[in-house]
């Protein structure tokens, strides 16, 4: 890229002195425009704003994007939709927990965005259950331990099980590796 400019730049040189080229010349009747003015040419110092200019452009867009759109729907729904009303229920229907509430908005953020009340119910006392087997579990282990070290036991302490099925793999498939390559080839 260096050698192609230093080319271009004699070439230049060479454009400008000769008489093929010469540069136009405004009409004579035309208006030509001064630079430099009758005042001082001032360039005025201050603080950037294009922070602040960027952010209202983004603010500008994104509420394009999702307030004007949100709030046409919300219109929409509000006149040709409207609220629910009550109805007589038919004999041996249950109605679903989203159908308890009003307004369709508030209906479909219950049915596809919130947990019901009773999946949070089943989770809460998923919760508590797991928490007592575990407070049991530690029970018991701790009985067991304060027996062994009563009754001067088995020290299962210094063995801790490990049967994990990849590292067992993985050993084996080590194994056939050295074997394979310690051996000479024929």
């Amino acid at each position: 890229m260096a050698a192609w400019s230093g080319l271009l730049r004699n070439t230049g040189q060479i454009l400008s002195t000769s008489k093929l080229i010469k540069p136009s010349q405004p009409p004579l009747n035309a208006v030509t425009r001064y630079m430099s003015g009758d005042h001082h040419r001032v360039f005025p110092l201050g603080p950037s704003r294009w922070h602040w200019h960027k952010t209202k452009d983004l603010l500008h867009f994104y509420t394009l994007i999702g307030v004007v759109p949100l709030s046409i729907a919300v219109f929409c729904i509000n006149v040709f939709i409207g609220p629910a009303t009550l109805k007589e229920i038919p004999e041996g229907y249950e109605p679903k927990h989203w159908e308890y509430y009003r307004h369709p908005i508030s209906r479909w953020l219950a049915r596809y965005v919130f947990p019901s009340d009773q999946q949070e119910y089943e989770k809460q006392m998923f919760f508590i259950w797991e928490e007592q087997e575990k407070q049991k579990l530690r029970k018991l282990e701790n009985k067991i331990h304060n027996l062994m070290n009563e009754r001067i036991d088995y020290q299962y302490y210094y063995y801790e099980p490990y049967t994990n099925a990849q590292y067992v793999r993985r050993q084996a498939q080590g194994e056939k590796d050295v074997q394979m390559y310690s051996q000479p080839f024929e």
